[in-house]
C-alpha cells in the first residue's frame, strides 16, 4: 500500500486543500524551537502551519504514529493517532484550533465563516478525500475524536521546550 504522504505529493488537489485551508504544508516540517516529548520518545516534524506551528510524528514507526501538534507560541496537543485521521480532521474541519468546546453547533459556525470566502469549500474537500481514497467522518464525529485523542490520550504526550525545560500548554481544556 502506498504511503498517505506519497499520496498527498501526488495529488495535488489533495495537497492544495490540506496546504489551504487545511494549514498542513508538507514542506514546513521543521519546528521553530527546540523540543522533545517528556517520555523520551521520538519526535519527527512531518508538516507545518503559516504561523510557524508544527505537525510531529511521535515515537517509532510510520504514518500510524500518534501526531501532535506545536503552535508558535507554547502551546501543544495530540491531535490523531495516525495520519489517516488528521488529514480526515483537516478535510473535515480545518478550523478544529477554534473548536474550543469540540461541538457540532461551533464547528457548523465556523464552518459558516469559511464558507463566506471559499463557497466551494465542500466541493474540494470531497474531491480531496476521493483522490486519498479516504471516506469521511461528520463533523461531530471527528471533533468528539479530537477531544478524545487531545485532552485523554494526549495527557502521555508533554511536549518540552527543551533549553529551559518546560512544558508547553495545552492547546485544549475539557
Amino acid at each position: 500500500m502506498e504511503s498517505l504522504i506519497a499520496a498527498l505529493r501526488e495529488q495535488e488537489e489533495a495537497a492544495r486543500f490540506l496546504a489551504w485551508p487545511g494549514d498542513f504544508d508538507l514542506d514546513r516540517g521543521d519546528h521553530v524551537e527546540e523540543v522533545h516529548l517528556a517520555s523520551g520518545a521520538a519526535l519527527e516534524g512531518i508538516a507545518g502551519d503559516g504561523a510557524g506551528g508544527t505537525f510531529f510524528f511521535c515515537g517509532e514507526g510510520g504514518e500510524e504514529r500518534p501526531i501532535l501538534y506545536a503552535d508558535s507560541e507554547g502551546g501543544a496537543a495530540l491531535e490523531a493517532v495516525g495520519l489517516p485521521e488528521l488529514v480526515r480532521l483537516l478535510l473535515v474541519a480545518p478550523w478544529w484550533q477554534s473548536c474550543q468546546t469540540f461541538t457540532d453547533e461551533e464547528s457548523r459556525g465556523l464552518e459558516t465563516e469559511y464558507l463566506e470566502d471559499m463557497p466551494d469549500l465542500a466541493a474540494r474537500r470531497d474531491r480531496a478525500a476521493a483522490a486519498l481514497g479516504l471516506d469521511l467522518p461528520g463533523q461531530g464525529e471527528a471533533l468528539a475524536r479530537l477531544r478524545e485523542v487531545a485532552t485523554r490520550l494526549g495527557q502521555d504526550f508533554v511536549l518540552i521546550f527543551t533549553p529551559e525545560g518546560h512544558p508547553y500548554e495545552p492547546l485544549f481544556t475539557v
